[in-house]
């Protein structure tokens, strides 16, 4: 016998590597994902051949009565099923290789739906793309509440989306609102919304009610009852027509369809398909199967793969792991870190030498607290956590104590001098700096080794990357704490050498000045940031100068011999003129958005020029930052770039580009 997903013989008396598969007294069966050597359950090739060896064995125990029923449940301690395995999606190459994959997939879910006796998937933890068209495939679906519990569809961020009939059986499921919002938005649902929106049926309060609650519902046969996905009024026509346009619209405002044609191809599938669920499994495949092989899709998976290497910079045996945080510097930097640790769930005291400035900070993170948390004693237990210390009375007793207060270098070390014998031993002693050298502030410490840098990027709620900077003398096992606090508290540690900019601001700071120089030279300011937005940037270099405050731009500009090359932004900081702090810069600003004159129509093939030359002066600084060291590979410099600039991720990350331009030009002149 030959298993339809691999081609590959079954053995008469199969040896499972990555499921546990057992019928009890009751005869109901349960399929245990436990994938071998891994610590998250992906669906590759062995789990999916071994999971169709389960299949076969629960439809002769149906027919024969021996099995009254499957549940597919996790071994793992903290999720369900991550989704399909992407390492497997680099073997594709062509769009009929794509077909060919996919193909047994859907067929074996067309399988677990079409069993006879019930299925019921027991989702505890993350429950993800090819995780969750698995579990729609199932005939119930129990989840616990806890807050690990999430599902979604985050293929839209890897440029594809649901290709194992996910489309079709999330809108059946849910509706084609929900359904298609998931999928458009990428996001994580809580639990408790997944059953609102009916993805899940039935919400267990803890691991331990799962078995027994999938036990009953095979006992008394339950199905689920999805919403009329395909028979209600939004998925006929014309109300469908407009529900794709206005889908659309939305979607415009977000990306570009050139740089992420993924969300507009799956618009497009429900537009033309979604008014049968037949259909719409049917033309599916056809839709994603050019995404799969496209360079948007090829580099977007390149970047999961660098977010997974700098989550490595932190050492996964490090034996250490803080609960408690010092900040002292109650400004806005500093009460931000304060809270963002807290909503990480961390104790956090919070010191500064004005009482008023720390309450100031404390009432601030109530805006992060309450979106952190939907739950008013989560909240309210965030608000706890998060302590006023003007006397500094949590110091001895943090695990990281990290300094935010003015950039002076007297009296950095005057601070961390006094602070020196007062931590316990073993906790990270680190500055916020974002100019000044770790080494000298270290120089006055008796033991300097122990100082590192943890810089933080504002604002601190939304930037994912965190730089962890070893100073000349500082210890391997403090960096390694420094980089393990960071992902403690859900960030992307980048490890750097204590060098001026370390890498985000030295690399950006060329790509700024660089446009504020072609404002002085006459163009217009408009075209240069639209000009970066046409190549993929989040925002223009001029909107970016205007929102980290022209005032910080000249001073990272004069630390990186930068800051006398642009007179314009020179007079704008003369006159207090700040950018967004200040209401005005470059831009006026009405609230909280830059008020732009009426753009004249400028040619795209312009624009593409101009983009590219913009990010030039970027491009070259990331290979210089590489060629010295500042950090240990290309392949870190681009995921830096990305996760602290926001460089077009769709494009790989700047050397990536850069390497592809090269490789795309010897092409092309080899081929005339």
């Amino acid at each position: 016998m030959h298993d339809a997903t691999t081609g590959a013989a079954k053995p008469d008396n199969p040896v499972y590597r990555d499921w546990r598969f057992d019928v009890d007294f009751e005869r109901i069966a349960w399929a245990t994902f436990d994938r071998e050597g891994e610590s998250a359950n992906a669906l590759g090739r062995r789990p999916r051949e071994e999971l169709m060896w389960i299949l076969e064995r629960v439809e002769a125990g149906a027919r024969d009565g021996s099995i009254r029923g499957l549940v597919i449940i996790s071994g793992k301690e903290k999720g369900f099923i991550v989704g399909a395995d992407i390492r497997e999606f680099a073997e594709l190459k062509t769009e009929a290789q794509v077909i060919e994959a996919l193909q047994p997939v859907n067929q074996m879910l067309d399988r677990i739906e079409n069993l006879s006796v019930p299925v019921i998937a027991a989702i505890h933890g993350v429950c993800v793309g090819g995780g969750l068209e698995l579990a729609l495939a199932c005939h119930y679906r129990i989840a616990t509440r806890d807050d690990a519990t999430r599902v979604g569809f985050p293929e839209v961020k890897l440029g594809i989306f649901p290709g194992f009939n996910g489309t079709a059986r999330s809108i059946r499921q849910a509706g084609p609102l929900a359904a298609m919002q998931a999928m458009l938005r990428g996001s994580m649902i809580r639990a408790s919304v997944a059953r609102a929106q009916g993805f899940i049926d039935q919400l267990v309060e803890s691991k331990g009610a799962l078995r027994w609650a999938a036990r009953k519902a095979v006992l008394q046969k339950r199905k689920s009852k999805p919403k009329r996905g395909f028979t209600g009024l939004l998925a006929k026509w014309p109300a469908r027509g407009f529900l794709a346009g206005k889908m659309r619209e939305e979607t415009k405002k977000k990306v570009r369809e050139d740089h992420y044609p993924a969300p507009f191809e799956l618009i497009e599938l429900f537009e033309k398909h979604g008014g049968s669920y037949a259909e719409m499994k049917r033309e599916e495949t056809a839709f994603f199967a050019p995404l799969m092989v496209s360079d948007t899709s090829r580099n977007l998976r390149r970047v999961f793969f660098l977010s997974e290497a700098l989550k490595a910079q932190a050492p996964r045996d490090l034996n250490w792991k803080p609960k408690r945080v010092h900040v002292i510097g109650a400004g806005t930097m500093g009460a931000d870190i304060a809270g963002w640790c807290v909503a990480s769930g961390m104790e956090v005291t919070l010191q500064d030498l004005s009482p008023q400035q720390i309450e100031k900070g404390v009432a601030a993170q109530a805006k992060l607290f309450k979106k952190k948390f939907r739950a008013k004693p989560r909240r309210d237990a965030a608000h706890t956590r998060l302590i006023a210390d003007p006397d500094g009375r949590g110091i001895a007793r943090a695990d990281v104590v990290i300094e935010a207060i003015v950039e002076k270098l007297e009296v950095k070390q005057a601070l961390f001098k006094s602070l020196e014998d007062e931590l316990k031993p073993g906790a990270v002693m680190a500055t916020n700096t974002s100019s000044l050298k770790i080494e000298d502030i270290a120089e006055p410490l008796k033991d300097p080794g122990r100082l590192i840098g943890i810089h933080f990027f504002n604002p601190v709620a939304q930037m994912p990357l965190v730089e962890v900077v070893r100073g000349q003398q500082s210890r391997q096992q403090e960096v390694d704490k420094g980089a393990g606090f960071v992902t403690a508290i859900d960030k992307f540690p980048l490890v750097v050498k204590s060098v001026p900019g370390f890498l985000v601001n030295r690399v950006l700071a060329p790509y700024m000045m660089g446009a504020m120089r072609r404002i002085d030279e006459g163009e217009e300011k408009e075209k240069i940031d639209e000009a970066a937005r046409t190549f993929g940037m989040p925002m223009g270099p001029i909107e970016l100068a205007d929102t980290v405050g022209l005032d910080v731009c000249a001073h990272v500009g004069q630390i990186l011999g930068l800051g006398n090359e642009v007179a314009g932004a020179a007079k704008l900081v003369t006159s207090g003129k700040l950018g967004k702090k200040t209401g005005e810069g470059y831009y006026t600003w009405k609230d909280g958005k830059p008020e732009k004159s009426e753009q004249a129509r400028f040619g795209n093939g312009e624009l593409e020029k101009l983009g590219r030359e913009l990010v030039e002066p970027l491009i070259k600084e990331a290979q210089r930052a590489l060629d010295e060291g500042v950090v240990e590979n290309a392949d870190l410099v681009d995921a830096g770039v990305i996760f602290g600039t926001g460089f077009a991720p769709f494009r790989g990350g700047p050397l990536h580009f850069k390497a592809n331009e090269r490789a795309n030009a010897a092409a092309l002149a080899a081929a005339e």
